[in-house]
């Protein structure tokens, strides 16, 4: 029961919480126990709350004999970003600038929701320094790996998660995503992560990086991500940029299928360089769509790499949240984040101007092409998990700034604020996962949901890492 229980799906839970098969403290005990079996070779978390998770899973067992279970993901196993502030625990955000000693007296609003519905705190799962790379290594952490093979990174920023995912140590994980940093760990790691719509989850304190971060669910199924978004969507009055709240049901024709959808594909976006491998197994991936009824072409969305709009916007955020510090201070940020820091600060402010004109235009760019569209198709990434310990994968051109050029396709759509998920849909010869990506126009996660489940049901994840 105890291996049963862990690779179980956080609806499947429920589900047997509902008729009495099992409690939450035997899902939690079973997963507390892979935790501590399994979380030494990958490095997942910064915090493991043994006797919290424990005793939030008592309190939701008789919740549950009682018949009134307190909300949607009453008992569910859950983990936590290390960039998110949790009350009671610290978020030190991966970095060597951050006092532990807190205060940590205020939850997120995403912390919030979901500890007002029931969920099942384990612990907080590993980032990069304030989630500035699409990897998660730091000096305050060490090395998160990939399950799939322990030489290769889970990606990042939310790599913590990814990991904890992919090895079944937990159903549900908060993850966030600046520029890729969902997609990119959950294309990494073999499991499902949704950047929602810009201000459908409330975000408190607001990122550095403002209108380009999203917080949303990492799972590993489709069906788990819209029950966790029902939840992570719900009001904060703290977040003024926050969508009105729409009681939006994402689990609610969930399984309507695709058919008769217009869908394009992208295998490059017209400009990116990808692995040749990587491209066969999304080819192979976009071509399932038409076998459930959509009709699928091959179109480029048509504009330029938006890399340097995308590094105005992003560099720009990266010195406003830390060019205020003394330099005893910025002498403990990564070498790579401190340079991005002092480029950031000499950015003119006419040329920042120039870029936000250019993100607006994007965003009208992909308006218009999804009046012809309802979803777009690219990978998720540009290559398979490259090796730990590097910043960038082998080959990278000398003037990648560290992640644009492997991650072309996850950042354009930071600047859009359009949904956009990873999904699993094949893995290499080397036993690597691959994700494709699947965008729609804004607020139309409804179309993400729908696609992304079934292609899903047509080509199920059938494999977990052997540990």
């Amino acid at each position: 029961m105890s291996n049963d229980l862990i690779g179980m799906s956080a609806v499947e839970l429920l589900a047997g919480y509902r008729a009495g098969r099992f409690s939450p403290v035997e899902a939690t005990g079973a997963v507390l126990d892979r935790i501590h079996a399994v979380n030494d070779k990958i490095n997942a978390f910064m915090i493991i709350d043994d006797e919290g998770a424990l005793a939030a899973a008592k309190a939701s067992e008789d919740r549950w004999a009682k018949g009134a279970p307190m909300g949607l993901l009453d008992g569910v196993p859950t983990t936590l970003k290390d960039l998110v502030l949790t009350k009671g625990w610290p978020t030190l955000k991966g970095s060597l600038t951050v006092d532990p000693a807190g205060p940590w007296d205020e939850d997120a609003p995403c912390v919030a929701r979901l500890r007002e519905h029931g969920a099942v705190f384990l612990g907080k799962t590993t980032t990069p320094e304030v989630g500035w790379k699409g990897l998660t290594e730091s000096a305050l952490s060490g090395v998160t790996r990939n399950p799939w093979n322990l030489a290769k990174t889970p990606g990042g920023s939310s790599g913590g998660a990814s990991a904890a995912l992919a090895a079944n140590m937990g159903p549900l994980a908060v993850g966030s995503d600046g520029g890729g940093s969902i997609r990119i760990p959950a294309g990494f790691a073999g499991v499902f992560g949704i950047k929602a719509n810009y201000g459908r989850v409330p975000v408190y304190p607001e990122s550095a990086m403002r209108g380009l971060s999203h917080v949303g669910p990492m799972t590993r199924s489709v069906a788990d991500a819209a029950l966790m978004l029902n939840v992570l969507s719900e009001p904060d009055y703290r977040d003024p940029t926050a969508l009105p709240y729409q009681a939006i049901d994402f689990t609610e024709g969930l399984d309507d299928g695709i058919a008769g959808l217009k869908v394009a594909f992208s295998p490059d976006l017209g400009y990116a360089a990808v692995d040749g491998e990587v491209a066969r197994i999304v080819a192979d991936a976009a071509a399932v769509f038409t076998d459930l009824g959509a009709s699928v072409v091959r179109r480029d969305p048509g504009f330029e790499n938006p890399k340097a709009v995308f590094k105005a916007h992003w560099w720009a955020g990266a010195a406003g949240a830390f060019a205020h510090l003394p330099d005893t201070e910025m002498a403990k940020l990564e070498p790579e984040l401190a340079e991005i820091v002092a480029d950031g600060q000499k950015l003119p402010i006419l040329d920042y101007m120039r870029a936000m004109e250019g993100r607006s235009a994007l965003c009208l760019h992909m308006r218009e092409f999804h009046r012809e569209f309802d979803l777009l198709l690219t990978p998720t990434l540009a290559v398979p998990a490259f090796d730990v310990g590097r910043l960038q994968p082998p080959g990278s051109p000398p003037d990648d700034t560290y992640w644009t050029d492997w991650t072309p396709f996850s950042f354009p759509f930071n600047l859009t604020q359009q949904p956009a998920c990873s999904i699993p849909c094949g893995f290499t010869e080397a036993g690597l996962p691959v994700g494709l990506q699947i965008v729609a126009d804004n607020f139309r996660e409804d179309l993400v949901f729908r696609a992304a489940q079934a292609f899903e049901g047509a080509r199920p994840m059938d494999r977990r890492p052997d540990l």
